[in-house]
């Protein structure tokens, strides 16, 4: 089908975005750390940025790969009663919940670009930029994961392919 096709280049290409990112953010995250590390024991002093770089780092790890998460199933699941259903069963119901999900990402996605205009004259202390750097990637993991959600709940994968 074209749209399933079109969509999977999409969430493709956003993948490939997304892990490139999270292994820089993790690899920076590393970095400052360790050298904040070095700088405290060996030389006695620190980096006043530091502690904002690496928590920024943290945050955009994450939230950048939960979609990734949701994309190879790799999430927790409670699957006690679910297994129990019939396979049709199961089949519409993880449909359904894979809908439900996605509708629940952009709430969390648009509630999280009001947030991040409502505090966008806030400055970060030691780094001078805008506290809602915090939630870029709250929009952006939110936008990605309900999009995998969707595509799942829209296009399943059959167990056969």
């Amino acid at each position: 089908m074209l749209l399933d096709r079109i969509f999977s280049q999409v969430l493709a290409r956003a993948d490939q975005g997304a892990r490139i990112l999270v292994i820089s953010c993790a690899a920076l995250m590393v970095v400052v750390v360790s050298a904040q590390v070095v700088m405290r024991y060996v030389f006695n002093g620190s980096f006043d940025w530091a502690d904002e770089v690496s928590r920024l780092a943290f945050v955009w790890t994450i939230f950048l790969a939960i979609p990734l998460g949701i994309r190879d199933g790799t999430h927790v699941g409670i699957e006690l009663l679910v297994e129990r259903f019939p396979p049709k069963l199961r089949r519409i119901s993880g449909r359904a919940m894979s809908l439900l999900a996605a509708g629940m990402m952009l709430v969390v996605f648009y509630t999280s670009v009001l947030v991040a205009q409502l505090t966008w004259s806030e400055r970060l202390g030691a780094i001078d930029v805008t506290s809602s750097i915090f939630f870029f990637p709250i929009i952006a993991g939110a936008l990605h994961s309900a999009l995998h959600l969707a595509h799942m709940g829209v296009f399943p994968v059959e167990s056969g392919k």
